[in-house]
């Protein structure tokens, strides 16, 4: 059988320590996985926690490697990418976390063929339930792009889209997640409000959030559906909802993804 391949992140923050973290749970070997992180406390943290090799620079990173993760600030993607142009080769798989950042900018910054994945993914990644969506650059193979979502099943679902779609990717879910800490904040402040504890209250409704999307998840069936058994006529549930649809939540939440796809876009074309 062979050996599990030495997989290098150029980055060692939060969504690279999920990475890492989801790695190691399925039982990736610690001394396969190899960290540049330009923070002293970040490398403690990583060599003691996580028991992984954290290596001085990026190039030694980049040339122990076969497949490279970018998990840098995507501002940061002019001046780091092309000193990895050295030691990147025709052998290795960029998976790219940079958001904002088009794969064939990170192609021309690598030298030129380089085989680049373009990843999208979410903070729930920490906690093991994140949600990436892939597209493959223009030298990535099929076998690259299975290879990336492997990497990033090990923190939650994986979808494919193509390039053109990841700033609607970005606006949904990964921009999401705050909106809906946002419906968690609203519906403990409606609890509070009533009358309940804050603990209690904020407990009732991220529990609630969390139930209603597993249900979602594992019923197979729509969210239209699911709120219909919920709701009996002249019924309490039936009173919140006219509440929603009065303040028009639905559109409220299809305009805040309309926002952040197009300020992703904005940021794709100032990058």
């Amino acid at each position: 059988m062979p050996a599990p391949q030495t997989i290098g992140f150029i980055g060692g923050g939060n969504m690279a320590e999920a990475l890492i973290k989801g790695l190691l749970a399925q039982g990736h070997p610690a001394d396969r996985i190899l960290v540049a992180d330009p923070s002293p406390e970040r490398q403690a943290l990583l060599r003691e926690v996580h028991k992984v090799t954290v290596l001085a620079d990026n190039l030694a990173v980049a040339a122990g490697c076969r497949l490279l993760v970018l998990a840098i600030k995507p501002q940061m993607a002019a001046t780091v990418v092309p000193e990895l142009a050295g030691a990147v080769t025709a052998e290795h798989l960029t998976v790219s976390i940079l958001a904002g950042t088009a794969t064939a900018t990170l192609e021309r910054l690598l030298g030129g063929a380089a085989r680049v994945v373009r990843a999208m993914p979410n903070t729930p990644a920490l906690v093991g339930c994140g949600a990436t969506a892939l597209c493959a650059g223009g030298s990535a193979t099929p076998a690259d792009l299975e290879a990336a979502a492997a990497l990033f099943r090990a923190v939650g679902s994986v979808s494919t889209v193509s390039e053109a779609q990841m700033d609607a990717v970005t606006g949904l879910s990964g921009s999401g997640p705050a909106y809906v800490f946002s419906v968690i904040e609203a519906l403990a402040a409606g609890g509070v409000k009533e009358g309940l504890p804050n603990d209690v209250a904020l407990e009732l409704a991220t529990r609630t959030v969390l139930g209603a999307a597993k249900l979602v998840a594992e019923s197979g069936e729509e969210p239209a559906a699911l709120r219909q058994k919920v709701c009996s006529p002249g019924g309490t549930t039936l009173a919140g909802l006219t509440a929603l649809e009065d303040g028009d939540l639905k559109g409220t939440l299809v305009e805040a993804v309309a926002r952040a796809t197009r300020r992703s876009k904005e940021l794709g074309k100032a990058g």
